[in-house]
């Protein structure tokens, strides 16, 4: 837990662990988000946090953005502060809640970047999987592409949650909560080579656990540790774009979309809450969209040339 000064912080941070049941995640983001507020709001020589007023709250904005904080990182620390004074509103510290009346910060919207569908070829058929290692990456990047999840997902994987002889997998996703997702048959036939042949090579009893993809030394792998595999390959089919483990996701999704997928079916398996989320995938290809228009639409054919 990241280092907080004011009690009632910690009785939230154990409020989310004991009565939300928040993942080690959730709980690492508020302790990260509320330690900081905290120090600030000491440094404003506030002794009690039930003393905050908006104008306070306002300050600790401005400074994250004199300090080159992201908007999206400072709407993020906002939420975690408005849940916090809503806490304490519940639980009877004080009346109001002081960061109901500040506006987010307003956010740029981006398109995620995504590979086509060549660069995905490219990565994935670069493992050597004669080698016991290639044959875990190759494993590791076909499940990634073919389902979509996120890196904290495929980390966490663990081998009771595949089911492919019915070519699915389950996934618990943010909230812990779980869905259910379609993998098709290249993943499925790395995938079963990778059980056969590769994992029981790199297993080690006690310390892999049912954990799926482990890393060389028997153990679970790292988010650094996969980004190092996922970069390695990237540089070596020379791709200049940058390129993450979320970008497997993106391009998932955007694939899906381009190829005629149902937005409430690509929904479902990315684990979106809300719809307009995903929606952001059906604006990655206007360019596209609009050559289709111009190719198949009746009147195209009499536009001025």
């Amino acid at each position: 837990m990241a280092n907080v000064s004011f009690p009632e912080i910690i009785e939230f941070i154990n409020f989310l662990q004991i009565e939300r049941n928040a993942s080690p995640n959730t709980i690492s983001s508020y302790s990260s988000d509320l330690g900081s507020y905290s120090r600030f709001i000491q440094e404003l020589k506030i002794s009690r946090i039930t003393e905050v007023h908006p104008s306070n709250i306002f300050s600790y904005l401005g400074k994250l953005q004199h300090d080159g904080i992201a908007p999206s990182s400072s709407a993020r620390k906002l939420t975690s502060i408005r849940m916090f004074h809503k806490f304490l509103v519940q639980e009877g510290y004080c009346d109001s809640n002081p960061a109901s009346v500040i506006n987010f910060p307003k956010l740029t919207k981006y398109l995620p970047t995504a590979l086509n569908q060549n660069e995905i070829e490219n990565i994935l058929e670069l493992p050597d999987i004669s080698e016991v290692k290639g044959l875990r990456d190759r494993a590791m990047l076909e499940f990634l592409y073919a389902t979509g999840v996120r890196v904290s997902e495929l980390l966490n994987m663990e081998a009771r949650n595949l089911f492919l002889e019915q070519s699915y997998v389950r996934a618990t996703g943010k909230g812990n909560k779980e869905r259910i997702i379609p993998i098709g048959g290249q993943a499925t036939h790395f995938v079963e080579l990778y059980l056969a042949k590769a994992r029981p090579v790199i297993a080690r009893p006690l310390k892999s656990k049912s954990i799926l993809f482990l890393n060389m030394r028997g153990g679970g792998l790292s988010r650094m540790g996969f980004w190092k595999i996922l970069n390695y390959y990237v540089n070596l089919a020379g791709i200049q774009k940058k390129v993450s483990p979320h970008t497997f996701r993106h391009s998932f999704a955007t694939h899906l979309i381009e190829g005629g997928a149902d937005l409430r079916a690509v929904q479902e398996m990315l684990g979106h809450s809300d719809i307009t989320t995903t929606q952001i995938y059906t604006h990655l290809d206007r360019d596209y969209l609009k050559e289709v228009h111009k190719t198949f639409h009746p009147r195209e054919k009499y536009a001025p040339k």
